[in-house]
């Protein structure tokens, strides 16, 4: 069963020979920082080896989340969710966002207790966020047969349309002047006295001051080609969508056993809430102790495996010439097999939990990788060592909703413009400057 199908995107045929910016990656942080730059006036080139929303921007579970993000993410999600609320108009598209709310059933590590303190987080910010128990809680999850106790309900937060949003952030960008290019690979940055000079694309060369490396689970390798240090592995999520179903819940959920949102279709999208896979391999033993606090955060979370992924990576080349056809032209599109054991144990917990599931079928699955850091939060950074290189990865499964407020802190950081939230936490240098690396709850 084939991934998710975005809406496509044709690219521009010609390439450009100087532009300001390159963006390397079409997912939703490449083309909102695309998007955000072009409206600046910014002459924009963004480069994508496959197609937009290709991988984990259109398999993503399609949430706007505040509820439950690392502290230091706040100030950015909020700028994001400010993004959303206007962005169709802005497009001129649909992304079928929604601020539906999600609640956030009180269990395990995100007991009651747990969920009202992390929920002194945002308490200046008003998002109306609250726990609710009883009455209240049934009343968000109508005909559930769980018998919630109690949980935490963020009615400011809500769900968009990965298989949509992407592809209408990327043609907005290019009607404010952005060249689009698909099926074009990024091979390797050009230098000059150790400054960004241009790009090398498997399509020729292209001149500019300017680099952004958006490149999803792809960046670690087009960092180290370029001898940057990027400390970034995958972990593998399994999703699901139904068929449309009446009369289902409105608010999105989240607990240990599943999470569940309402698409635009009236179908639902299901994952568990809590597991994933961790392929084993050569960069599992490369970044193995960098990751090691959080592997111990999330070991309950984590399923390893050895498999096919270990050769697949052992073979790929790690160094390459501009010349040189590299493994992103090898793989153009990473379309991971979904784990069916995952999906078989989701699907049955989903079920007995909201019974209106019964009339509903699983009419597709799919699998993602999910780019991760050592602490759970993305690189939003400069690289000091490569002036006009900047770096926007790592997101740790939050990205879809922090996208757009990503992609105008990437453009600040670019322009060198008053950031709209302070970016010092997302900086690369803090895997080497002797910081604390580890995962925050916020509880």
């Amino acid at each position: 069963m084939p991934g998710p199908t975005p809406t496509p995107v044709d690219s521009d045929l010609n390439l450009p020979k100087n532009v300001d910016v390159v963006v390397i990656g079409g997912g939703i942080i490449g083309v909102s920082t695309a998007l955000e730059l072009a409206e600046r006036g910014v002459s924009v080139l963004l480069c994508e080896k496959g197609r937009i929303a290709g991988e984990q921007s259109s398999r993503n579970w399609g949430w706007v989340r505040l509820g439950m993000r690392d502290p230091r993410e706040i100030p950015l999600m909020h700028e994001a969710i400010r993004i959303w609320q206007g962005l169709d108009a802005r497009l001129g598209r649909a992304t079928g966002y929604v601020q539906s709310g999600i609640l956030f059933e009180a269990s395990g590590t995100r007991d009651d207790e747990n969920l009202r303190r992390w929920l002194r987080h945002v308490e200046t910010l008003q998002t109306g966020g609250r726990m609710v128990s009883g009455p209240d809680l049934d009343g968000l999850l109508p005909d559930n047969t769980m018998k919630l106790r109690s949980g935490l309900f963020m009615p400011q937060d809500g769900r968009a349309e990965p298989q949509w949003a992407a592809p209408a952030i990327a043609e907005a960008a290019r009607d404010r002047g952005a060249t689009i290019m698909t099926q074009c690979a990024v091979r390797s940055v050009d230098l000059e006295a150790g400054r960004i000079a241009g790009v090398f694309t498997e399509r020729g060369r292209v001149r500019c001051s300017q680099v952004v490396l958006a490149g999803g689970a792809w960046s670690r390798l087009f960092a180290g080609n370029a001898g940057i240090a990027l400390p970034q592995l995958k972990v593998l999520n399994t999703v699901l969508r139904t068929s449309p179903v009446q009369p289902g819940p409105e608010t999105s959920f989240w607990s240990d056993d599943f999470a569940i949102r309402k698409r635009a279709d009236g179908g639902y999208t299901i994952a568990s809430g809590h597991e994933n896979t961790v392929d084993i391999v050569p960069d599992s033993f490369r970044l193995g102790l960098q990751f090691m606090p959080a592997f111990r955060h999330e070991w309950h979370s984590l399923r390893f495996r050895l498999s096919r992924r270990w050769l697949t990576e052992a073979q790929q080349d790690r160094t390459w010439l501009p010349t040189d056809v590299t493994p992103f032209e090898h793989c153009r599109v990473l379309d991971p097999e979904p784990s069916q054991k995952a999906l078989r144990r989701v699907w049955a917990k989903a079920r007995k939990a909201m019974p209106v599931l019964d009339r509903a079928e699983i009419v597709q699955s799919w699998a993602g990788m999910i780019d991760v850091t050592p602490d759970a939060i993305p690189v939003i950074s400069a690289v000091d060592e490569m002036p006009g290189l900047h770096i926007a990865t790592g997101f740790s499964g939050h990205g879809f909703g922090i996208g757009p407020g990503a992609g105008r802190l990437v453009a600040d950081l670019v322009m060198q413009t008053e950031a709209c939230v302070d970016p010092a936490a997302f900086r690369l240098s803090r895997f080497t400057d002797g910081s604390a690396v580890r995962p925050d709850a916020g509880y």
